[in-house]
């Protein structure tokens, strides 16, 4: 009888002791406030006794539409570029991404920041109709300069979607499925697939040739608007799914975090039913935490909570310590040299297989767009093998990334030793497969390690760094020579560069849960 007792005991032990570990904080006590902090972790408890359910199921599938919309959109642009270039006879076709990647930049920032100020709801909602509405109205598009317009307004919303979407699934995890924030890169690689096998009979066969000596007529250059009704109505009907049929409930942790304890904990309690479970929490679970003028909800704490939407609160909130300032700085370095690296060689790879296919003696449009549909069919298992190294003892989201980001510059490096297309084509999978292993990553580890109630500022802040690079990759290839390596160089380099800082990352958030 004894020892039954004794290891019912121990089975208790182990039971919480893996329990405290699920909802053990990222982030080392002090880099945040004492009074969140220990909100944050009841709220952690509270969604990991509900557990994984109807609710974040649901969520992680319209959460994908997001990832899928951060790759799809700037991959539209690059596929339609050669067409639209024709069609209005451009000379720099490559100001198309600039206009882009100005877009991504001013939707990063205003959805990044603003999130944090009113909430995740509407930046949640309204991002994806941005994008379809002006990836619709840009099919009609009678000059390169309103195409250009158009690009920058949809990339509005398209920047907003990682910073917003990161926050809102995350925020809703239990601590035990955190790795299904890598996994969701799985739409990110499913969307390159869908917008190259829709380009492919559409652009690949309704374009102007080259080689044509007659000029380039809208009638026979129809294939790329046809294209854009496609994606546009595509993500229409993301919207319709997200705004419609689902209801998104308010981040608990970002109520809480504005000092609406009861909100939160109604909250909670909705997503438990909607799971067919129970929760136990109550606003005194969360109130027995306060201080005297912290997270309080009188009226000067209200007129506080105002003021800090016109200054620096969050960003300062992010460099409290040393040491979260030091992990601040290296991730928005770590996406600001991926910024500039990915777009510098991915966003003109449809163009580099037709010109140096052609050198190799098979530039066609059907050997072009196949051997574009292959890479991207490599990124999806890219996507799962992320989802499972994150999980890997010793090696972790640091390991994982730092591993996966090194090997995606060295077949940066090894592509321009290709002497045939086959291996250009196999240089390239090798690349995509390896680069959506980092970014699964990515993704995953950059929200997990800022608190909640500053994550949309934190995400904002890596978004923006990236975005800034990258509006820099389409003025490198209007004032470079696409022929020559040299671009490729300075991407591989910077993929490099960004693995040796990913080593020194203070922050594992590997079995723990996000604040």
């Amino acid at each position: 009888m004894t020892n039954t007792e004794d290891l019912k005991d121990e089975s208790n032990v182990e039971s919480r002791s893996l329990d405290d570990n699920l909802t053990a904080p990222v982030l080392d006590r002090g880099a945040v406030d004492p009074v969140y902090q220990a909100k944050a972790h009841v709220l952690n408890n509270a969604i990991q006794q509900i557990g994984m359910g109807r609710y974040q199921w649901e969520l992680f599938v319209l959460v994908g539409f997001g990832w899928a919309s951060d790759n799809m959109w700037p991959i539209i642009t690059s596929l339609i570029l050669p067409a639209v270039a024709l069609e209005f006879n451009q000379s720099k076709p490559p100001l198309l991404t600039l206009a882009q990647n100005i877009g991504l930049l001013i939707g990063a920032i205003f959805w990044g920041f603003g999130c944090d100020i009113f909430g995740r709801r509407l930046a949640f909602n309204a991002t994806l109709g941005v994008t379809a509405v002006f990836g619709l109205v840009a099919a009609g598009s009678p000059n390169f300069a309103a195409i250009g317009c158009f690009a920058a307004f949809w990339s509005v919303g398209v920047g907003g979607n990682l910073p917003v979407d990161s926050a809102v699934f995350l925020e809703f995890l239990p601590g035990s499925h955190q790795y299904l924030l890598t996994v969701l890169s799985i739409f990110w690689a499913l969307a390159q697939l869908l917008a190259t096998l829709v380009a492919w009979p559409l652009l690949g066969y309704h374009t102007c040739s080259e080689e044509q000596t007659t000029p380039c007529t809208r009638s026979e250059n129809f294939g790329w608007r046809w294209f854009m009704i496609a994606m546009g109505g595509f993500a229409m009907i993301c919207f319709f799914l997200r705004f419609i049929v689902f209801t998104l409930y308010e981040s608990p942790k970002y109520l809480m975090g504005k000092g609406k304890d009861a909100e939160a904990v109604t909250i909670i309690h909705k997503v438990a039913k909607k799971n067919g479970k129970t929760s136990t929490l109550t606003v005194e679970d969360l109130s027995i935490h306060d201080e005297d003028g912290q997270q309080g909800v009188d009226a000067a704490a209200a007129l506080k909570r105002k003021l800090e939407k016109v200054n620096l609160t969050h960003v300062r909130a992010l460099f409290r310590t040393k040491k979260l300032a030091y992990s601040t700085s290296l991730i928005m370095c770590i996406w600001a040299f991926i910024g500039l690296a990915f777009p510098l060689y991915n966003a003109f790879i449809p163009y580099t297989l037709n010109s140096r296919g052609g050198s190799f003696g098979d530039g066609s449009i059907y050997i072009t767009y196949r051997n574009s549909v292959i890479i991207a069919v490599l990124g999806i298992p890219g996507a799962l093998v992320g989802g499972l190294l994150v999980e890997v003892p010793r090696l972790g989201r640091r390991g994982a990334l730092a591993l996966s980001t090194a090997l995606t510059g060295v077949f940066i490096f090894l592509s321009t030793t290709a002497k045939n297309s086959n291996a250009l084509l196999g240089f390239d999978c090798a690349y995509n497969f390896c680069s959506n292993i980092m970014y699964a990553v990515l993704y995953a580890y950059t929200p997990e390690i800022f608190p909640t109630k500053d994550r949309g500022t934190g995400n904002a802040l890596t978004a923006s760094a990236n975005r800034v690079f990258g509006i820099m990759a389409p003025i490198v290839a209007i004032y470079a020579n696409l022929q020559t390596a040299a671009p490729v160089y300075v991407s591989g380099a910077l993929f490099l560069a960004a693995a040796l800082l990913t080593c020194i990352l203070p922050f594992e958030s590997r079995g723990k849960a996000s604040l």
